[in-house]
């Protein structure tokens, strides 16, 4: 429910403040005061899009703020979706910069205007005599049908066996693409995969084969050089070993002599040990290397090979070509898996097509179930407002599965005896269709849940007994709806809870748009212009009273 509405800065309104009716209120004024220019700033508010030629001032923001009361309305779960403070009553704001910029907020969180649009539309609804677009779309149509049926568990059932058919056919439809590659490259994969398979490659092994190469290709002199080596180290009367132990027999006795050698004693000592170690490991080495000249043709051939392979695929070791062997070799396995898997993919989305038909039938038998009460409700509702040869017929036919079921229907429509209903768009007129729009509107007030709904004008075109009858509509509507009506007949003004008077500013160097919520002697008085003119006999402000008083 709206309780404030907070306009500024916007088209010919500068200020403008109002707190509606819990139940019905009435708004009128003079063409062009500015009440479709208030249903503008509404809609601002409920995500519709905007550009600095709303700004009255364009060097001042404009800001529409609207605080409503939406803890009966299960929104608490749209608000956690949202991650928005879910706070009641909730603050919805929206500014426009004279740069252009709009931003939106709720409860003071900035959001995009799609969730706007979204929590909008569960606020408020909004009605005119120019809504034909909307009530002629078959979306829509579709839309009255299941509010009146009562199928949102039918819906929901059908929404997810829908959603588990799209994604079974998407991974089928995938499948089928990968298959129809991998069957295509089925050859060449194999081949490659034969190709390094038949290596049986081994982590590290490049590394170590040439390090390998490298020793048995120079084999010879290495055991050369290590054996010159050795000869310097060893040898009995000129080698280095030999003299480095006259050197540390030496510094032992001078140790024994002089405490303050001993040091140099033991410094010796372990760089005679180390080459020592050198001396031994050189020895070891040359036991190791072997010249070898058919081992190193075999290290040459699967090195070469392992480089070819390398160069191929665009790697540099051995790991990365295993790890082309192992996609390779997954590769291979899909395609020997082939039949198999898409059998199982064809049988999955086999069974979600079965389940999302059976609740796409379920959905359509709940929809087809409600045609004659609809019809009749809604001819019976037309015949009370002055339409007692009004025709509704709800046209159905089957279609192929989409997000909103199996079905698409159209409302078809006759307000004349002897003419065959046909589509909304092509036979209502001015008043016929603002009769029908509210008739409607009137038979889904409790079944869509709208807390607020504003009527711009639909009594465009009626008068008399059919105006009041339609407003007695509207006073059983507010008994658990917030409405506001916005009129021109005086028989439909004087029916409000509260009634607000728009009109034109000119004291100022610049006209002003102004609302103002009217006490019982100016609405007698408002009531009275808008029966006799702008200066009113005693007996249209007799009418006026007349008018409250019925």
């Amino acid at each position: 429910m709206l309780k404030t509405l907070s306009i500024s800065n916007y088209a010919l309104i500068d200020e403008l403040q109002m707190q509606p009716s819990p139940a019905l209120s009435m708004i009128t004024g003079e063409t062009g005061a500015g009440k479709s220019i208030m249903l503008g700033a509404v809609g601002l508010l409920l995500g519709n899009r905007a550009d600095t030629k709303v700004l009255l001032t364009e060097e001042k923001k404009c800001i529409i703020e609207g605080v409503f009361e939406i803890g009966a309305y299960g929104l608490r779960d749209f608000f956690e979706t949202q991650e928005l403070d879910y706070e009641t009553p909730c603050i919805i704001r929206r500014e426009i910069s004279p740069s252009g910029k709009s931003r939106s907020f709720v409860n003071d969180t900035p959001v995009r205007l799609d969730v706007l649009k979204e929590l909008g539309t569960r606020l408020m609804d909004v009605h005119s005599q120019h809504d034909t677009l909307q009530l002629a779309d078959g979306k829509y149509q579709l839309g009255l049908i299941d509010a009146f049926a009562q199928s949102q568990e039918e819906i929901k059932t059908y929404k997810a066996a829908y959603s588990r058919f799209k994604q079974a056919k998407k991974s089928f439809e995938i499948l089928q693409k990968d298959a129809l590659d991998l069957q295509k490259e089925a050859d060449f994969n194999q081949f490659q995969l034969d190709e390094l398979s038949s290596l049986t490659l081994q982590s590290g092994e490049q590394e170590e084969m040439e390090s390998s190469q490298e020793v048995l290709e120079n084999a010879e002199e290495i055991k050369q050089k290590i054996n010159e080596l050795l000869n310097l180290f060893e040898d009995e009367q000129f080698g280095l070993i030999q003299g480095l132990s006259q050197v540390q027999q030496g510094l032992q006795n001078l140790g024994r002599l002089a405490h303050k050698f001993e040091g140099l004693k033991d410094r010796f000592q372990e760089t005679f040990i180390e080459l020592k170690d050198i001396a031994d490991t050189l020895g070891d080495e040359e036991g190791k290397v072997e010249i070898d000249f058919e081992k190193l043709d075999e290290i040459r051939d699967r090195l070469s090979k392992i480089y070819q392979l390398q160069k191929k695929h665009g790697v540099n070791s051995v790991e990365e070509l295993m790890k082309i062997e192992s996609e390779l070799a997954e590769k291979v396995f899909q395609v020997q898996n082939l039949d198999e898997n898409l059998k199982e993919a064809a049988e999955k989305l086999k069974t979600a097509e079965q389940q999302m038909l059976a609740a796409g039938e379920l959905l359509s038998d709940k929809r087809k179930s409600c045609f004659a009460v609809f019809e009749k409700s809604l001819q019976e509702l037309l015949s009370g407002l002055g339409m007692e040869n009004a025709k509704i017929h709800v046209e159905h036919q089957q279609v192929a599965p989409s997000s909103l079921g199996l079905d698409e229907i159209e409302i078809l429509f006759s307000a004349n005896k002897g003419s065959s209903p046909q589509a909304l768009k092509k036979v209502a007129s001015g008043g016929e269709f603002s009769r029908l729009l509210f008739g409607i509107k009137y038979l889904m007030a409790d079944k869509m849940a709208l807390p607020t709904l504003i009527f711009d004008e639909i009594d465009t075109g009626i008068s008399g007994e059919v105006a009041l009858q339609m407003v007695r509509m509207m006073q059983e509507i507010s008994k658990d709806h917030q409405v506001i009506c916005i009129t021109h007949l005086p028989q439909v003004a004087a029916k409000g809870d509260t009634h607000y008077f728009v009109f034109k500013d000119n004291q100022t160097d610049r006209t002003i748009s102004k609302i103002k919520l009217l006490n019982e002697d100016e609405r007698i008085s408002e009531l009275a212009k808008m029966i006799a003119g702008s200066n009113p006999s005693a007996s249209a402000v007799e009418s006026a009273k007349e008018l409250l008083l019925q």
